[in-house]
């Protein structure tokens, strides 16, 4: 098919990304990454997602399970990645790692994060990461049926505004919700909605403009990168595994006059 072949070839589905990751795409017009805190009803709604078409295994080189499933949607064909339960991306854990790993050198098309609508503020902490990394979200907003039994309402329309992605009320167990998830994942991987996610710019002025002039220098290097702010912060912070994959095969080699540690210095920019 036309349309699988131009998929297949397109920067994000070079076949490298995804046997690093251990990840077969051929066959599959879409990668679909599922992120979201523990015990938020992830695997139900994967479960719900994939059916029977699914399978498991280790992550390569990881004792951390890899969970991954299929399913078809309006003539395309999905493929879904369970990512580890994790609360942040920070890369301090191994599930965290995998994770911020997967999202950001996996290039999936559509990230689905799911969240505890009984616990939305301390779950929007990761989602607020996750739109660092990509424009590209889908927000299931889980266990809406528990959030009501406790008297909970939440304005999932207005948080759709804040956030700037879709925002898709779900009760996985009794697949409540589930055919308009399905709707809003085809609908951003195929870029029907065109997201506008929400992103922290309240940071130190210092801190800013090293920000804007890193980021300005990794675009040039790397001009198809869609997360290039987030990586100039975590490379300011001095993140050692960004370090190892901006000079690595995984983002491409930087010249010397663009090395990490000489633009923190040249930037007056000191690690807390």
């Amino acid at each position: 098919m036309a349309e699988m072949n131009q998929c297949e070839s397109c920067p994000a589905h070079k076949p490298g990304n995804f046997i690093r990751h251990g990840i077969n795409m051929s066959g599959y017009d879409y990668l679909i990454a599922l992120s979201g805190n523990p015990n938020t009803g992830k695997s139900t709604v994967f479960n719900n997602l994939t059916g029977l078409r699914q399978h498991t295994g280790n992550w390569p080189g990881k004792t951390v399970t890899r969970a991954e499933g299929a399913f078809s949607y309006n003539d395309k064909k999905f493929k879904v990645v369970d990512l580890p339960g994790t609360y942040s991306l920070f890369s301090m854990s191994t599930d965290e790692e995998i994770a911020r790993d997967f999202l950001l050198f996996g290039k999936p098309d559509v990230t689905v994060v799911v969240v505890d609508a009984t616990r939305v503020e301390r779950n929007l902490n990761l989602v607020l990461q996750i739109l660092e990394i990509t424009d590209r979200v889908v927000v299931c907003l889980n266990l809406i049926d528990e959030a009501t039994r406790h008297n909970l309402e939440i304005d999932d329309i207005q948080l759709a505004r804040d956030l700037g992605v879709p925002v898709v009320p779900t009760a996985a167990r009794v697949k409540k919700g589930m055919k308009s998830l399905l709707q809003n994942i085809y609908d951003v991987a195929t870029e029907v909605y065109s997201t506008r996610p929400f992103r922290i710019k309240k940071i130190p002025p210092r801190v800013s403009r090293a920000v804007e002039k890193l980021t300005k220098q990794i675009k040039e290097q790397f001009p198809d990168l869609p997360n290039a702010r987030w990586i100039a912060m975590r490379l300011l912070e001095g993140d050692q595994r960004i370090i190892d994959a901006i000079q690595s095969e995984e983002l491409g080699v930087v010249p010397q006059d663009v090395q990490v540690q000489e633009k923190m210095k040249s930037y007056g920019y000191q690690k807390a």
